[in-house]
């Protein structure tokens, strides 16, 4: 009995210790880590990236400065500092910092990092940090267990996840953290990266290496936004780049040790380039074109060239309107359900909710009517802002209004059979034969476009097929 009792008090201090050891190591900063944690930042200020929540005056910022922090899970892509914040509002605030990760802790390991955390608390001037890697992964037996401990305060939960934390995160526990949202860094962002480890990590001091603004672009464009995927790429680049000839004289970077260090080629895909607007426009005329077969390797094309799913969504759901609009209902509201679905997933699996709403937009009927429509309606709108609207159409909540003829005459509709009257018109003096929408013959449209012959048969004269 005694010795269970040993071999279990042995492993408890062997935990704490990997703890605590955690927490140096990753404070320290080890020079034979990689190129990603040598230069992983220390405080707010060496933070690349997040301003709206870094910034003076911002949420994270005016937890550091009042030295108080509160349970959070911090949402975003891979690579954009959710670990290395975690780090860092604790150690701002003082904090004891212990971590765990969704992917292999149980419920016992989490329950242990709890204690520990309870009994520092007795000795730190603030309350211990407990940091979930990828919280996603865990079971909602795993969440719940986190409930008590942050409801009461015993810790401040940090976590972390590249999943909508509106499906993966338990109510309860969602309700009593707050959650914030981080961006995939900008090329601003990742530029300003690549010159900080040029210039402050020895290691690449020393290689003296240097890069070429086609290099640089590459890097920026295979990395996607992620921090990490940067800076390993660029250490592996480096390393692939040197040649025993040049290492006493420096090194030049080139595409292909670029292309070889991400394992995937450096395409003329550039979201600030020229490339970038082409292959968005092969994109779109390939929907409109009704080809689903171009349309899917032009969006493959988007997919690999690092993409945001945002940007690929809001197109898709512009074309609904646009290139679609009433010969085919439908093509809008999956689109905006794309919208949604593919930011809940995220990549890889986004892909194939973007084949799912692409095919189908590709096939679906056509129409541009509705933007036909509003453009020529806010060009005369434009041209003519003050037409006044027609006394019948106008509202009379006052006896002066009524007095002065507002809304007399004003015929309403669901009164006549059919619910429809042609005996009014809702167009101002001088507007009342303005055709604006002009339904096709295809799809849906069809349907509409016969419906509105026989309500207004001089306006909407039958089509010549």
């Amino acid at each position: 009995m005694k010795r269970r009792q040993d071999q279990k008090k042995l492993q408890e201090e062997r935990k704490r210790e990997e703890f605590e050891f955690e927490a140096v190591r990753i404070a320290s900063g080890d020079r034979f880590a990689p190129l990603a944690q040598r230069l992983r930042p220390t405080s707010l200020k060496e933070v690349i990236g997040q301003r709206s929540l870094i910034s003076p005056g911002r949420p994270l910022e005016a937890m550091v400065r009042r030295g108080s922090l509160h349970s959070m899970v911090l949402w975003g892509p891979p690579g954009t500092g959710k670990t290395t914040l975690a780090n860092i509002l604790a150690s701002e605030v003082g904090a004891p910092f212990y971590s765990l990760s969704a992917v292999s802790a149980s419920v016992k390991e989490v329950r242990e990092a709890i204690v520990m955390a309870e009994e520092a608390n007795a000795s730190s001037p603030a309350r211990s940090v407990l940091f979930i890697d990828e919280i996603h992964r865990f079971s909602k037996s795993q969440q719940a267990a986190l409930l008590g401990s942050v409801e009461k305060g015993t810790v401040t939960l940090i976590g972390a996840t590249t999943e909508n934390p509106s499906f993966e995160v338990i109510s309860p526990l969602l309700s009593r953290a707050r959650v914030y949202v981080l961006e995939s860094l900008t090329k601003e962002d990742l530029e300003e990266l690549i010159e900080r480890a040029l210039t402050e990590d020895q290691e690449l001091r020393e290689s003296n290496v240097t890069i070429g603004e086609a290099e640089r672009r590459a890097l920026i464009a295979l990395s996607g936004g992620d921090a990490r995927k940067l800076l390993s790429g660029l250490e592996l680049a480096v390393q692939l780049s040197r040649s025993a000839e040049a290492e006493s004289s420096g090194t030049s970077m080139t595409i292909e040790s670029i292309e070889a260090a991400f394992g995937r080629s450096a395409s003329r895909y550039d979201k600030e380039g020229e490339e970038h607007y082409n292959i968005i426009s092969a994109f779109i005329k390939s929907m409109r074109g009704s080809d689903p077969n171009a349309a899917i390797y032009w969006l493959a094309r988007l997919i690999e060239g690092g993409e945001d799913i945002e940007f690929i969504a809001r197109r898709m759901i512009i074309f609904a309107s646009e290139d679609i609009g009433n010969a085919d209902p439908n093509a809008l509201l999956l689109a905006t359900t794309c919208w949604d679905a593919a930011r809940a997933v995220g990549y890889p699996e986004a892909q194939i909710v973007f084949a799912h709403v692409v095919s189908y937009l590709a096939s679906a009927p056509k129409s541009n009517a509705a933007v036909t429509a509003i453009a020529a309606a806010m060009g005369d709108a434009m041209k003519d802002p003050n037409r006044a609207v027609p006394l019948h159409l106008r509202n009379a909540p006052t006896g002066l209004m009524k007095a002065l003829g507002y809304g007399k005459g004003y015929q309403y509709a669901h009164k006549f059979e059919g619910n429809f009257t042609a005996d009014t018109t809702y167009l101002p003096e001088g507007y009342e034969d303005k055709l604006y929408y002009d339904p096709g013959n295809n799809g849906r449209e069809k349907v509409i476009r016969e419906r509105l012959e026989q309500l207004w048969p001089k306006r909407y004269p039958p089509k010549v097929k």
